[in-house]
């Protein structure tokens, strides 16, 4: 007879594999695809995110390296890279931090925004409009809330590990 703990725990984990498989997928993909849709602005889909976080109200007086890393989920060592490719092309700049003169803060420069605002968005939102063609509201509205849920989850995972990159 069949434990019916193993086959539901079984079962569970090949669900969860195909879940965690197809995400890695849609990482990817969205990487190839959404930096195809933005190159000719000379931006990649990790300069995207970076110029989106930016370009938010919150972000207006700019943002402090690290909390930019903790928004984008990045390492700040990842970040760096990128800050430095972005700032070389004019689409972001770095001042001092003036509540920790140690800190550096990004903020996007007059042609990041231009680029950002005139250039890249409505190529962004023609490729939101492609990748989500046969989304409904309603559809988009669950996705988004399951992968908030599952954020959260591993954002739990990461707090419990205790490694700080300070």
């Amino acid at each position: 007879m069949v434990n019916p703990m193993i086959d539901r725990d079984s079962t569970r984990f090949e669900i969860a594999n195909r879940l965690f498989f197809r995400l890695y997928q849609c990482a990817n993909m969205l990487h190839k695809t959404g930096t195809r849709a933005v190159e000719k602005e000379g931006l990649t889909t990790q300069q995207w995110a970076v110029l989106g976080a930016l370009s938010r109200k919150e972000a207006l007086g700019g943002m402090n390296v690290g909390d930019l890393a903790n928004y984008l989920k990045v390492s700040r060592q990842n970040l760096s890279g990128l800050i430095g490719r972005m700032e070389r092309d004019g689409h972001i700049e770095l001042t001092a931090d003036t509540l920790d003169r140690r800190a550096k803060r990004v903020s996007m420069t007059k042609n990041g925004r231009h680029v950002w605002e005139k250039e890249a968005q409505p190529k962004i939102r023609a490729y939101y409009e492609s990748a989500l063609v046969d989304f409904s509201t309603g559809d988009l509205t669950h996705t988004l809330h399951y992968l908030l849920k599952l954020l959260d989850n591993m954002e739990k995972i990461d707090q419990a590990t205790g490694v700080t990159e300070d």
